[in-house]
């Protein structure tokens, strides 16, 4: 048990025994001085002297010391970001999250795990602050309004789209949040995704190809042309086997919702099935698990509810 708050260090060198250092070095050097200009004791100013010197100089050092360890793990953690290892950016960013809360790039760093992770309202809120020093991060956009789609909340996705209104990957999220969320524009997200078929930024990279036809077979779906939607499924199926784990999740959730709107529910379940087996403990297979779960809740309520039709008697 604690008996108070935790004390978080302000900045990534300090430490209180660093402070402590540093304040007895300046209390030292004040008695050198009074030493040697009141006592006139020249020789025991110097040796005080000397000696706040020295406790300065292995505050210094101890100081650069940490910050040279914690920019060695946020480059850890940047790298197993990269690499898809979400688990040890989660083993490398939660200690410096718990000592570093305000300090804007462990905000970013942890924000973006979070989302892969699956925890999108804790990686929103550690993103929203963060964009406050990174206004000009592409990822940290997307992945914002990517938060925000997952979370249902359409309208809030549009904020952080704001910031990078015309970069691919804010604009594939921003399509994804206005074709799926609660209070999207779906006349905006078919628009925004038949928009992103013609770039070449988005048809050149396979990843953002995928997601776009995947979007692409939800607009036609929303409309009622259910060949046309499972037409544009076949694109993110035959790009998946290249892409990674955590893609291929990600589009099996979106393939699900597709063919939830095109009426074909059983395949939607399926889809999502195969989402939550393809990257377990990230943000398509928490997707999935929680449309599917949905979905069999509803099924379930329908058919508990007693029929309209009169009953025939043998």
């Amino acid at each position: 048990m604690e008996n108070g708050p935790v004390r978080r260090a302000a900045t990534p060198g300090s430490h209180p025994l660093v402070r402590a250092a540093w304040l007895g070095a300046g209390g030292m050097l004040a008695i050198a001085v009074f030493l040697a200009v009141v006592a006139r004791a020249v020789g025991l100013a110097v040796f005080v002297a000397g000696a706040a010197l020295l406790l300065l100089l292995l505050g210094y050092v101890v100081y650069m010391g940490r910050h040279l360890i914690f920019a060695r793990d946020l480059a850890r953690a940047e790298a197993a970001l990269a690499a898809g290892d979400l688990e040890g950016a989660r083993r490398i960013l939660a200690p410096l999250l718990d000592l570093y809360p305000g300090i804007a790039v462990v905000q970013r760093l942890s924000g973006l795990a979070l989302y892969r992770l699956g925890d999108p309202l804790s990686a929103a809120a550690l993103l929203e602050r963060a964009a406050r020093s990174y206004a000009d991060d592409a990822e940290l956009a997307a992945t914002l309004v990517a938060c925000y789609a997952a979370l249902n909340r359409g309208a809030d996705a549009r904020r952080p789209a704001a910031l990078l209104p015309r970069h691919a990957d804010v604009r594939l999220a921003l399509a994804w949040s206005e074709l799926v969320a609660l209070g999207g524009d779906r006349i905006a997200g078919e628009q925004i995704a038949a928009e992103l078929r013609e770039r070449a930024d988005v048809r050149e990279a396979p990843a953002r190809a995928a997601m776009c036809a995947a979007l692409a077979a939800i607009a036609h779906a929303r409309r009622g042309a259910e060949t046309s939607a499972r037409a544009a499924l076949e694109d993110p199926a035959t790009r998946a086997a290249g892409l990674s784990a955590f893609d291929r999740a990600f589009l099996g959730y979106l393939e699900g919702v597709a063919l939830r709107e095109a009426g074909a529910a059983d395949d939607a379940l399926r889809a999502w099935e195969r989402a939550m087996s393809a990257a377990p403990g990230t943000i398509g297979e928490a997707l999935a698990r929680r449309e599917r779960a949905n979905l069999l809740a509803r099924h379930s309520s329908s058919s508990l509810q007693p029929s309209t039709e009169p009953s025939s008697s043998a």
